[in-house]
């Protein structure tokens, strides 16, 4: 997984990177969390939905995995 923070980052807008776990794809899609936020999911501090509630169910399912929505779809 690799985050790219855009320039004049402000915080909390994210590009996210990641490869799929079903198809082996590489996607990327934009985010909104902060660092901190991050860091409390990603250290086992916090579930996702508890450290980044502002995040849709996709994209929560996009950073743990990679897949997309349009890859639910298809299968």
């Amino acid at each position: 997984m690799q985050l790219l923070y855009p320039k004049g980052y402000d915080g909390n807008v994210v590009f996210v990177t990641r490869k799929s776990t079903m198809s082996g794809e590489e996607n990327c899609r934009l985010m909104f969390f902060t660092h901190r936020q991050y860091d409390n999911w990603k250290n086992g501090g916090k579930c996702i939905q508890d450290a980044m509630p502002q995040l849709s169910p996709e994209d929560r399912e996009f950073l743990m995995t990679g897949i997309t929505p349009d890859e639910w779809e298809t299968l």
